[in-house]
Formats: structure tokens, sequence, C-alpha cells
């Protein structure tokens, strides 16, 4: 089943056709690597299949409940109005957890002032459980691991989001990004301001996703860490290949030699009739 597929995409600025007639499908548990020369609209088509910018021509599909998270490639206006710390930029991505939290407390102050019912304590205890579950007690030690993992030290954490560098604003987006645990990643150049230890950080957390994931990169070791298909972008199709991206350069050289061979053999039977009609 499909988290996202897109038909006959066409992208036009006035008379400047960008692409034209792309057609994609991304499976569910997919984690495909974006890649084709520059300007040929990668950046463009994710922007599309996320929702920000609308095509010229053809349809996008998402299926019902996608939540989509985007990392772009330089997010300097990423928390743009945000009086946020770093840390406190993380716990949004709790809001829901933070909310349970609330409900718990209250409900036992509720207990603890004497007000104990076999009804509220029914709905303590499944509350409870429900905030456990989701993770309510665990949280703060998962942006501790995605903080570090990232390359940000404990005593950057609480730095105003607004005081950080482009590149750290970039960093800070995908952390948030990770933690929020959308069901489908786009990332646009992740590992642009990344470090090798944040790097490898990311391949280890991104083999074991368990959403979809759409990377562009050009940092062909990353892909082939990662991703388990690679999409060939030209600026009149999407060109799919299954594997990593080693796999890909591979498949894409046999099917070279495959046309070559053809274009000669065809080529061999002309140069013969040729022949023959001049004799």
């Amino acid at each position: 089943m499909s988290i996202i597929s897109a038909h006959n995409l066409g992208l036009s600025f006035g008379a400047r056709d960008v692409f034209s007639g792309i057609s994609v499908d991304l499976p569910n548990d997919g984690k495909v690597g974006l890649v084709g020369p520059n300007g040929v609209g990668k950046t463009s088509l994710l922007r599309i299949l996320t929702g920000i910018s609308p095509p010229t021509a053809g349809t996008v599909h998402r299926a019902q409940g996608t939540r989509i998270g985007y990392l772009y490639q330089e997010a300097v206006e990423a928390f743009a109005g945000h009086a946020h710390t770093l840390y406190d930029e993380m716990l949004t991505a709790f809001a829901h957890l933070q909310e349970q939290a609330a409900r718990l407390q209250e409900m036992e102050a509720r207990m603890a002032a004497g007000e104990v019912t076999d009804e509220l304590l029914a709905d303590y205890g499944a509350a409870q459980e429900a905030f456990e579950h989701a993770g309510g007690y665990d949280y703060d030690v998962r942006i501790a691991q995605v903080l570090e993992g990232l390359g940000f030290p404990r005593a950057e954490w609480e730095t105003s989001v607004s005081h950080l560098s482009g590149g750290q604003k970039t960093r800070a987006l995908l952390a948030r990004l990770l933690l929020e645990q959308p069901t489908l990643l786009i990332l646009d150049e992740p590992t642009n301001h990344l470090d090798i230890a944040a790097v490898e950080w990311l391949e280890n957390t991104l083999r074991t996703w368990e959403g979809a994931v759409l990377v562009a990169s050009h940092d062909r070791y990353f892909l082939d860490r990662v991703v388990n298909r690679i999409w060939e972008m030209s600026p009149t199709h999407v060109e799919s290949y299954r594997g990593t991206y080693s796999a890909y350069v591979q498949q894409r050289q046999e099917r070279w030699e495959r046309n070559q061979a053809l274009f000669d053999a065809e080529r061999e039977r002309l140069e013969k009739e040729i022949e023959l009609i001049r004799r």
C-alpha cells in the first residue's frame, strides 16, 4: 500500500518547464533516495509531495492519516518568532503527552483530597496505562538521545533557538521532526550540517525508522546505508531502481550496456541493408 503517490506531475514558471510527466509511488515502509543533476527540480518535487507547493499539472494522493515531516535544506527561518530554548522546542513534539501528564496530576490531586471513587480509580488507571504506552515516562530520555546524537551538547540546550546559527537551526528542525515521528519523513540534504558522528547516528536511526523515508542527497555513502530504493529524476520522468545507491549505479550501467548493445546491433543491421542495396 502506498503512503503517497503522484501522477503526471509538471511544474512550470511562465514559458519554462522545470519538469513534466513525473509519476512516483512510495510504499508505507519505503526508504527511498531521490537523485538527479542539480537544477532538475528535486527540491520542487519534494515541496509538491509535502503539499507546500502546488504543481502546474498532475495530482498527488496522500494516504488518509499521513503525517509528513519535512526537512528543507536551509532552515534559517524554521523557528522565526519562537522564544523557546532548544530543549523547550523539542518538548513541543510531546505536547500531547504533557497534556496527559497534566490530566494525571489533576486526578492525583483529587484523590489526595479524598475523592477516591471506583470511577475515578478506573479513569486514572486507564489514563496512566495510555500515558506509559505512549512513552510518557521516557520522552526526556528520547530528547537527550536525539539532541546528543545530532551534535548538541547539554551546554547548548538552554540556548534560545533564535540565537542558533543557520546550520544549528537545520539540525534542530531535524531533531524535532525525529521526535515527532511522522509517518512519512521527507529530508532534503539532511547531512549538510552534520559531522561524521552525527551522520552515523542519523544513519542508524533511519535504518530502524518504522515509517516511510524519502531523502534527497548527494551523499552516496549515506544513501548506501539508509535507502532500499533509488528514484533517479530527469526533466521528464523518474526511474525507480531497487536497492542501495551502489546497486542503482550498477543497474544503470547494465541498462546502458544493454541499450548500447541493441543500438550497435541495429546499426550493424542497417549497415548490412545499405551494403546490399549498393550491390
